[in-house]
């Protein structure tokens, strides 16, 4: 009983993490339909600033903090005018596709570059006795990285139902003709859109930056994984997003209990495959009609 406690606290960990990446990348893709792989190097910049601010330069946590989410939304904001400027050239799908890959690629470089290949901490939280529940061992901070997601995600879900800049989000994401008929910008709330999803990236990669080792890519890992939960949850669908990250979280430590740990990715990927084959629009994905 013990076993099934800690591999479902595990998950339900990882599961936060994962749903705040697939959040951002759904909230992207269904606004603009770019396909933003860079989206988890956004989440590696958060991490690395916070080390820049906090580690390097001692500025104050909870201002390190802020810092890396407001870069984090600049990075997101200079990224969407690269794709604008691709828009106005009348650049295909699979232009801004390979575009994200090259920006993926890029930005890892950047990371490697400034602040070299050796695995950076953080170090601001001392390594703490976990605390039991129900036969599960979980520490103090990873009670903070599930309230902490929580709480964004459903900030994040009242934002999309009830602001202004959220329901002309979701106008957009229905039909964009229709919502410049009424009057709204389609350029503008993908910008909304980018800069928004890279600061909820930001506060992965804080959350994950204090809990883990740094290493430039360890991005590309994370949009592999909140790519698969977009996936299974429904790619144009921010919530379907958040519940296939769940789901995915589940099914990894699960599926540990059978095979090896270095199983582990190898699951994820078979689950993307299975879903891409049998229901590519996702749990609650809609079918678009033809």
């Amino acid at each position: 009983m013990g076993i099934v406690a800690q591999l479902f606290v595990n998950g339900l960990i990882a599961g936060a993490i994962y749903a705040l990446v697939a959040a951002g990348f759904s909230l992207i893709y269904s606004t603009s339909k770019v396909i933003h792989f860079a989206h988890g190097v956004t989440v590696a910049f958060s991490a690395y600033f916070l080390y820049l601010f906090f580690s390097l330069l001692s500025i104050n946590f909870g201002f390190s903090v802020i810092l890396a989410v407001l870069c984090a939304s600049l990075l997101g904001y200079g990224m969407h005018h690269i794709y604008k400027q691709l828009r106005i050239k009348k650049a295909s799908n699979v232009i801004l596709l390979i575009a994200s890959f090259a920006l993926l690629i890029l930005l890892e470089s950047i990371i490697l570059l400034s602040f070299g290949a050796d695995v950076k901490t953080i170090g601001y939280l001392k390594v703490a006795k976990g605390l039991e529940f129900a036969g599960a061992i979980i520490t103090p901070l990873q009670i903070v990285i599930v309230v902490v997601a929580a709480i964004l995600l459903i900030g994040v879900y009242f934002f999309m139902k009830k602001t202004r800049i959220g329901k002309a989000m979701r106008a957009v994401s229905d039909n964009k003709d229709v919502a410049a008929i009424v009057g709204i910008s389609s350029e503008r709330i993908y910008m909304w859109a980018m800069t928004l999803g890279s600061a909820i990236a930001g506060v992965a990669g804080i959350l994950i930056g204090l809990e883990q080792n740094l290493e430039p890519t360890m991005g590309t890992n994370l949009i592999i994984k909140g790519f698969t939960g977009a996936i299974i949850g429904g790619i144009g669908s921010v919530p379907g997003a958040v519940l296939g990250s769940f789901l995915l979280g589940f099914a990894e430590n699960y599926g540990i209990w059978w095979l090896p740990s270095g199983y582990k990715d190898a699951i994820a990927f078979i689950i993307l495959f299975i879903f891409l084959i049998f229901k590519p629009t996702g749990i609650l994905g809609i079918k678009k009609k033809d």
